[in-house]
């Protein structure tokens, strides 16, 4: 017996391309909504170029398929239809009737020239969800700028914690390995959808979410956030050290790197005792986590001097052992091989109309009740077009031929 999905009940008209959106939609996707990606024809989703990587067949050649649109799209539907053109926007206005969900990702104002932005959708389904995905939201002096992730990261305040500290060679503004800000937006907007879903499902009213990429930013700065508007004072980059918490970084082992995070004074003293240094334990200057913040340029190079002597696996083994939180600094490949990953079986394989089998990350929500585990290959690019025309439009054939002739399709 099939289990039931959490979302199977929910169906999502994406209108979104690159990450944010892909994103949040994914996740709906895996929790069981009927995902319906638009794209445009002959080019589709802007991602499905941003190789190589590429995802390779049974004989090891590229395929079309770009590794980065295949970490944010599976489970979904594709379908071409050419917004721009009347009967598009017609088709798209018809596929709303039969959606929970619309969620876009376009320049502000751009729906509202071809019918589609919220208050026309409204119109023709009042218990319509709709989210919009953008760099600033829909209002104030930005709202009309484009908005990238690697800027928004810049703009709202990561990088300016993020990096080695100034006075430290390499010191300096960096960004996150990962589009990060996309990939949080994409997880509040899954959180708001959810919510006016459940607001829709108890009032019979849709309503529409505005998120930005600038907002999330802000928000997810949070205790360095706080520390700004409790103190007045910017805080400053720390490179792998925490601005608030001492020992709490990597230190360089005789053959490698260890992260060492104590987040109590217990932890600290386990830590110095187990690296033969028990005198820092209750030295006075140490002996309390405020006291560590304060003296940190004193101490730290103590601590680095002390994990120096002695291999990476010494100690993690030493550490483990008496609950100092500790850990290795892998590459990909390290984490794929790792035990505990393997364990949870994050990476799955899934059938793929042109590779043959593609290697995928699974999604991390497992629920007893609501499984996350019938993943399918992101689509190729218009799959799924002649289907939900005769699925859901009951477009014959015929009909679908000649769109596709006009270009529509």
């Amino acid at each position: 017996m099939t289990a039931p999905k959490a979302l199977g009940h929910i169906r999502v008209l994406d209108l979104s391309r690159v990450l944010a959106g892909p994103w949040c939609s994914q996740n709906l996707a895996d929790l069981g909504a009927d995902v319906i990606k638009i794209e445009r024809p002959g080019s589709g989703d802007d991602t499905r170029a941003w190789g190589p990587p590429y995802a390779r067949d049974a004989d090891g050649r590229d395929t079309t398929e770009a590794a980065y649109y295949l970490a944010a799209n599976r489970s979904k539907r594709s379908v071409t239809i050419d917004i721009a053109s009347a009967e598009g926007q017609a088709l798209l206005r018809e596929l709303v009737l039969h959606c929970d969900v619309v969620l876009e990702n376009y320049k502000v104002g751009q729906l509202k020239r071809y019918g589609l932005d919220y208050d026309s959708l409204k119109a023709l389904k009042p218990e319509l969800v709709y989210c919009s995905v953008t760099g600033f939201g829909q209002d104030g002096p930005y709202a009309h700028r484009a908005g990238y992730d690697f800027l928004i990261q810049g703009m709202g305040g990561l990088m300016s914690v993020t990096g080695e500290r100034d006075d430290l060679p390499g010191g300096g503004p960096q960004k996150a390995g990962v589009a990060l800000t996309d990939l949080m937006t994409g997880m509040y907007a899954t959180i708001a959808i959810l919510a006016a879903l459940t607001h829709r499902d108890r009032s019979g009213e849709g309503q529409y979410i505005d998120m930005a990429l600038l907002d999330v930013q802000v928000a997810m700065l949070a205790n360095m956030g706080s520390n700004y508007l409790n103190s007045g004072k910017s805080p400053k980059r720390w490179g792998n050290a925490h601005p608030n918490i001492v020992p709490y970084q990597t230190f360089q082992c005789a053959d490698g790197y260890i992260i060492v995070a104590t987040g109590n004074d217990g932890q600290y003293q386990k830590f110095v005792e187990a690296g033969g240094r028990g005198d820092l334990a209750f030295d006075e200057r140490y002996a309390t986590n405020p006291l560590r913040v304060k003296n940190r340029d004193e101490l730290v190079p103590l601590l680095a001097e002390m994990v120096l002597q002695q291999p990476r696996d010494f100690w993690i083994e030493r550490l483990e052992a008496v609950g100092v939180p500790c850990g290795p600094i892998n590459n990909l490949d390290d984490v794929y091989k790792n035990p505990q990953v393997l364990a949870r079986e994050l990476v799955m394989e899934v059938p793929h109309p042109t590779a043959g089998k593609v290697k995928l990350v699974r999604s991390p929500m497992q629920m007893s009740a609501t499984p996350t585990d019938n993943a399918v290959a992101p689509p190729l690019l218009g799959q799924h077009t002649s289907e939900i025309l005769r699925e859901l439009l009951g477009r014959s054939d015929a009909e679908i031929a000649a769109l596709h002739d006009k270009g529509v399709l």
